[in-house]
């Protein structure tokens, strides 16, 4: 079992707003990688709803990650895509 912290973070951009969101989703992605405890950051977007965008994480502790949450570039991102998404879900799991 793994002692890293796995999270998944699933965001919805309104149909309107699909690149605006995916656009700041990926200016994220440089900065977070340089994080001290970032081990793995990645974005996908689904094949069939190209508003559905899915950062699959690996954390060192739940510390680290809170740094990445209270950081400035992800505050920045959040402000900038908060109307143009219909949901954004960050989910901290366990691998079994």
């Amino acid at each position: 079992m793994s002692t890293n912290l796995i999270v998944f973070a699933k965001v919805e951009a309104k149909p309107d707003c699909i690149e605006l969101v995916k656009s700041q989703l990926l200016g994220l992605i440089p900065s977070t990688v340089q994080e001290s405890g970032c081990i793995q950051y990645h974005l996908h977007q689904d094949n069939d709803n190209l508003a559905v965008f899915m950062f699959n994480e690996v954390w060192k502790s739940k510390g680290d990650l809170q740094q990445h949450l209270n950081s400035e570039h992800f505050k920045a991102c959040m402000i900038a895509i908060e109307n143009a998404t219909l949901s954004v879900a960050i989910n901290e799991m366990t691998q079994l």
